[in-house]
């Protein structure tokens, strides 16, 4: 069954998230990231931005074939072409709605920031989660940052 993971109170979200994807690069995992264009086309930026020794190789799913095979974090608005990639280990959702079809995938992540909008729909998803069944791992990071 799917694990998911919240990760609320995210005070920056995509410089966080940047951080994830780094964590989880390095831990030799391969992500996918559902998100909408805007959000996906501000992430590769700041991907692209990250320090050379922080750098995390990645790229959009409708690039080359051969890219998307040395990447460690693919990019994509769209969820079936996205979850068909049986050599991912993660998937993170930045949508406001959970993706459909996800039970065949190990992992799901979900990243809340502080904003009112951001939370209310990540009430919704969990609820969503749970009423199908699956155990969710809550991760508070104003706990993390407090102590």
């Amino acid at each position: 069954m799917t694990q998911v993971d919240f990760h609320f109170n995210a005070p920056d979200k995509l410089p966080y998230v940047c951080r994830l994807l780094r964590k989880a690069s390095g831990q030799g995992r391969r992500v996918g990231v559902l998100a909408d264009q805007d959000t996906l086309h501000l992430l590769n930026q700041l991907l692209w931005n990250l320090s050379a020794s922080d750098f995390v190789t990645h790229c959009l799913l409708s690039e080359a074939p051969q890219l998307i095979e040395h990447s460690s974090v693919i990019l994509s608005p769209h969820w079936a072409d996205l979850s068909g990639l049986h050599q991912l280990n993660v998937y993170l959702n930045l949508n406001e709605v959970p993706p459909p079809n996800f039970d065949n995938i190990e992992r799901l992540i979900e990243v809340v920031g502080p904003e009112d909008r951001d939370r209310s729909s990540a009430r919704q998803r969990w609820k969503h989660y749970s009423q199908l069944g699956y155990q969710i791992n809550r991760f508070d990071l104003a706990a993390v940052t407090s102590n």
